[in-house]
C-alpha cells in the first residue's frame, strides 16, 4: 500500500511512517519544518520527504493519507486529499489499524515522564525476553529507534491528550484500549487546546471511564488532579510514588548512578540504575508495577534498569569542550525544568548550573506559567531565556513575556540574561562560560541547533 503522511516530521507521526515503513509499505510524507533529528532519521528509514505543504505532494497517488494533528482543514494538502477522495486516517487511528491490532496494549499517560516511562518499560519487556513492540515519543538509545515491531503480545505506546486531527478534536489516547494503563499524573499544559485544569481533567475522566472495566491502571500517588478523576470513576489503581502500593526507599545517587530500594505487593528488591533525579526513580517505580503485573521477575527488571541508557534528548550530554559540558533536554512545562535542573544538580557541584530556555510550546508561549517558571529555575546559578525563534498567533494579552521572567529571577536573586535570538545568546555563553560548567539547554525544539553550534565556539 501506498502510504503518505502530513506533517511527517512531528515526533509521532515520524515513529508512524518508521513503522508503516517496516511493515512493508511505500512510505513519503510532507511538512513545513523538515529539519534534524526527526527528518533525518526518516530519511534513513527510507522515507522520501517533501519540504513545505503542496498539492503535487500527493500526485503519485497513494492508497491512504494519514494527517497528523498540527494540520488544520484549511490545508492546501489536506484539501487536496479531500477533493481527490482519497482515504484518510488520523495517526491514532493509523496505529490501531496497522500496528497495534491484536496487541495487548501497555499505555502511559499524563503531564509529565510519558517518553521516559514508556521507554524504560519497554526496555524492561525486551530484557525479558518478551519481544514488545513499542511507538515512543523519543529515540531510545538502547534500540537507537522510537518504535519496533515485535512478535510478542504487548505494545507499548506513549498516549498523548493533546487532540487527534482538524476531524477529530478529542484526545489521541480516547483510541486505544489498553490492557495496562499508567497514569503519571495531571497537570495543566497545552493552553492552545485546554481552557483550564479541569477542561485537561475531564479528558482524563473520559478516558478512565471508557476503559475501567477492561484496564488495570496504576496510577502515580502524590497527585491531586489524578487521585480526583479515579475517585470520580470509582476506580482501584494500583499506586506508585513515596506513599504508594509500590513505594522505594533508600535513594542514593553516587559516582553517576543512582541506587533505591522497591517494595511492593510480592516485591522487595534494590535497584542500580545510570538515570537521574527522583523523577526518574518514580518513573521506574510505575515500570516495575506494570512488570510484576504481567509476570516480569525481579532480576530480570533489576537487570533492565541497570543496562537503560535512557532517551535522546533527555538530559543527553551533547559534548564536552574544555571542560564544559553541554547537556540538552526536552523539558518546557515548569515542573519539567524544575526536576531537570534538580536532577542534574548534584553531579556538577564543581562548576555553575548554567540553565538556557527557549518557551516555544503553544502553552509555553502565553503567559498561563508566567508567575510559575521563576521558581522552576531557582537552582541554577544562572538563566539564559532566548525569545522563541517561532511564530505563532498569540494575543498580546495572554503572550508569555520572556523579558519579564528575565526581571522575576534578579528579583529572587538569580543571574538571569535575555536574548533575542540564538546568535546572541551562543555570543555572551562563549564568553561567559568557565571550565567545569554545566550548561543545561531546554527546548521542545531545534534551537537552532544551539547545541553543535555553541561546542564549536568555545574556545
Amino acid at each position: 500500500m501506498k502510504i503518505h503522511l502530513i506533517a511527517a516530521c512531528g515526533t509521532g507521526m515520524g515513529t508512524l511512517a518508521c513503522l508503516l515503513k517496516e511493515k512493508g509499505h511505500s512510505v513519503s510524507g510532507s511538512d513545513q519544518n523538515v529539519y534534524p533529528p526527526m527528518s533525518d532519521f526518516l530519511q534513513a528509514n527510507g522515507i522520501q520527504l517533501f519540504e513545505g505543504y503542496d498539492p503535487k505532494n500527493i500526485d503519485h497517488e497513494p492508497d491512504l493519507v494519514i494527517i497528523g494533528n498540527a494540520i488544520s482543514k484549511e490545508n492546501v494538502e489536506a484539501q487536496a486529499v479531500m477533493q481527490k477522495g482519497i482515504s484518510y486516517l488520523s495517526m491514532p487511528q493509523a496505529v490501531n489499524r496497522f500496528i497495534a491490532k491484536e496487541k495487548k496494549i501497555i499505555l502511559v499517560t499524563g503531564t509529565h515522564g510519558k517518553t521516559t516511562t514508556s521507554s524504560i518499560m519497554a526496555h524492561i519487556l525486551y530484557t525479558a525476553g518478551m519481544e514488545p513492540s513499542f511507538m515512543i515519543g523519543g529515540i531510545v538509545r538502547d534500540f537507537q529507534s522510537s518504535f519496533r515491531i515485535g512478535s510478542g503480545e504487548y505494545m507499548v505506546i506513549e498516549g498523548d491528550e493533546y487532540d487527534t486531527a482538524f476531524f477529530d478534536k478529542g484526545p489521541k489516547f480516547m483510541h486505544y484500549t489498553p490492557h495496562i494503563a499508567i497514569m503519571t499524573g495531571i497537570e495543566f499544559d497545552h493552553a492552545d487546546i485546554f481552557k483550564d485544569i479541569d477542561h485537561i481533567k475531564s479528558a482524563f475522566f473520559a478516558f478512565v471511564k471508557k476503559n475501567k472495566q477492561t484496564a488495570q491502571f496504576i496510577a502515580f500517588d502524590d497527585n491531586q488532579n489524578l487521585t480526583a478523576v479515579l475517585s470520580e470513576c470509582r476506580v482501584q489503581a494500583q499506586t506508585y510514588g513515596a506513599k504508594g502500593q509500590w513505594s522505594f526507599a533508600n535513594h542514593v545517587q553516587k559516582e553517576g548512578l543512582t541506587f533505591f530500594d522497591v517494595t511492593g505487593p510480592n516485591t522487595d528488591f534494590g535497584v542500580q540504575t545510570r538515570m537521574v533525579g527522583q523523577h526518574n526513580v518514580i518513573n521506574s517505580l510505575a515500570c516495575i508495577a506494570a512488570a510484576r503485573q504481567i509476570g516480569i521477575s525481579e532480576s530480570d527488571i533489576a537487570q533492565a534498569l541497570s543496562s537503560f541508557s535512557g532517551i535522546k534528548r533527555r538530559q543527553e550530554i551533547r559534548g564536552v569542550k574544555n571542560q564544559i559540558t553541554v547537556m540538552d533536554d526536552f523539558a518546557h512545562h515548569p515542573t519539567a525544568v524544575k526536576e531537570t535542573i534538580n536532577a542534574v544538580k548534584p553531579f556538577y557541584k564543581d562548576g555553575r548550573i548554567i540553565a538556557v530556555f527557549e518557551p516555544r510550546t503553544n502553552t509555553s508561549m502565553r503567559k498561563f506559567f508566567q508567575s510559575t517558571y521563576p521558581d522552576a529555575f531557582a537552582q541554577a546559578d544562572a538563566v539564559c531565556i532566548c525569545k522563541p525563534q517561532v511564530k505563532k498567533t498569540i494575543s498580546p494579552e495572554e503572550k508569555f513575556s520572556t523579558q519579564q521572567l528575565v526581571c522575576d529571577l534578579e528579583k529572587k536573586g538569580i543571574e538571569a540574561y535575555h536574548f533575542e535570538n540564538t546568535d546572541d545568546t551562543i555570543h555572551f555563553l562563549k564568553k561567559y562560560l568557565r571550565k567545569k560548567d554545566l550548561v543545561l539547554i531546554m527546548s521542545n525544539g531545534g534551537f537552532d541547533n544551539i547545541h553543535e553550534r555553541l561546542l564549536g565556539a568555545i574556545e
